[in-house]
């Protein structure tokens, strides 16, 4: 199809003179090239006709080229895009049509690229977004707490000294088996065996989690087990006997430990809590007076109410003389403070006052405590968790029941018909436990006659 007639009829004078008036109606130089002036400026357009419709229409000349309007496109650049176009149209091409096909084109692209950016997303990144929902504790929406406690700073501090420095502005996509493995060889050649487990763990929840996510077509440790990183873990099976437990009362003196550290000792014999709940302790949900003590939060989600025996009360009401204030002048919420009063005291505090009191002098660490092998006992090497088990050992010495002990420990119920079906926490059985387990640890400190290994059970008196 050709240009109509009257081609041409306009002058350099008459555009200029008709983008300064600012006039609407568009100005035509015949054979659909038009002149039109917007609130942005003068801009060229072709007058079209649509090949279905017949309808009249607008295309805009020019379109993806910033400059391209008057004065930069001048009356001879609009006459020589007109026909180019009309040349196009003549060809069977609309123009129009065109332009929408590019323009859907580049948005094609455009999205593209953006789902290659979203794949392209860092392992740091990744691990973000991951602790964010998976790691962050929150309550689900059948009441039920998810995450971990402590959010997962424990992890992220893992991955930032071991996993970061040289994968983490790599994109996950782009993170092959063998690149993994090379760290967690490092780790485990450092003896770090446990570490190399739980990065291992830790890293094959965070590929699945992007998997679900359509960050990545596969998981790249799927096929990796522990045997490839620490290897399999042993349970440990250290308990503390009677007479290490009077050695180990006897020697806490000399060993010249904080002396919260010292009631966390017995606290957790005591009471046989998990080291971290322990120190996460708050006075809030200590009552002296009940003889009750609140846990929340635990490792298995589930809350927990501990009766405090005479030999635990003891504990904390050595604890409460400890009480300090806050720079604010109000009292620390914690039982367990860390030394700026802002916080619990860090598990790994702990369970180093007690390693150090085991090493021989010449591993004695620099810096820590000179008073080694204070707190070493004739069974070995003993730790924090070790405590938790002694207790139950005890407990399981004095005659009481295995689903007794489970309850006194917080112990999810293997079964899930019995979880289910058996709600009673059996909190007078569990009373009675902790009385014996006090009484017990209270003979073993202070030397007395021991009690009666047999339990009186509600309703029965022993013999």
């Amino acid at each position: 199809m050709a240009r109509t007639a009257k081609l041409k009829v306009l002058t350099d004078k008459a555009v200029s003179a008709y983008t300064k008036s600012k006039k609407a109606t568009p100005l035509h130089d015949g054979g659909g090239l038009y002149l039109r002036n917007r609130e942005s400026g003068a801009f060229w357009y072709l007058r079209l006709t649509d090949p279905a419709t017949k309808a009249q229409q607008w295309h805009r000349m020019f379109p993806d080229d910033p400059a391209g309007h008057y004065p930069s496109k001048t009356l001879a650049d609009a006459r020589d895009e007109a026909e180019r176009l009309w040349k196009q149209r003549s060809q069977g091409h609309d123009p129009r049509a065109l332009r929408q096909q590019q323009i859907a084109e580049e948005a094609a692209r455009a999205a593209e690229a953006a789902e290659q950016s979203r794949r392209r997303i860092t392992v740091r990144d990744l691990f973000d977004h991951w602790a964010r929902v998976e790691l962050a504790p929150h309550v689900r929406s059948d009441g039920k707490r998810s995450g971990r406690k402590d959010g997962g700073a424990y992890i992220r501090q893992q991955f930032e000294r071991r996993i970061f420095s040289t994968l983490g502005s790599v994109a996950v996509a782009d993170v092959r088996k063998s690149d993994v493995l090379a760290l967690l060889d490092e780790v485990t050649a450092a003896g770090k065996l446990r570490t190399a487990n739980v990065l291992l763990a830790a890293l094959k929840q965070m590929f699945r989690f992007a998997l679900a996510r359509d960050m990545i077509e596969r998981n790249p440790l799927d096929s990796v087990t522990k045997r490839d990183a620490g290897g399999q873990e042993t349970e440990r099976e250290r308990t503390l006997d009677a007479d290490e437990i009077k050695t180990l009362a006897a020697a806490l003196p000399a060993a010249r430990m904080n002396p919260r550290s010292v009631a966390a000792i017995w606290l957790i014999l005591a009471t046989g809590v998990r080291v971290g709940e322990a120190m996460n302790a708050e006075w809030a949900n200590v009552d002296l007076d009940s003889g009750k003590w609140y846990l929340p939060e635990t490792k298995n989600g589930r809350d927990h109410v501990i009766h405090l025996s005479a030999f635990a009360l003891t504990q904390f009401t050595a604890l409460a003389a400890l009480k300090e204030k806050d720079e604010d002048g109000k009292p620390v919420r914690w039982v367990f403070p860390n030394t700026c009063g802002k916080g619990p005291v860090d598990v790994k505090s702990f369970g180093k006052q007690l390693a150090d009191r085991q090493r021989p002098p010449e591993k004695r660490l620099q810096h820590r405590s000179k008073n080694c092998e204070t707190l070493k006992l004739p069974g070995g090497r003993w730790t924090a968790h070790d405590l938790r088990r002694t207790a139950a050992t005890l407990m399981a010495d004095l005659g009481i029941s295995g689903d007794v002990i489970d309850e006194c420990l917080n112990h999810v119920i293997e079964s899930r018909v019995r979880r289910t079906y058996i709600r009673n926490r059996r909190p007078v059985e569990q009373a009675r436990a902790f009385d014996a387990l006090g009484a017990k640890l209270t003979a073993l400190v202070t030397g007395t006659v021991e009690p009666s290994n047999v339990i009186t059970m509600e309703g029965v008196r022993a013999a």
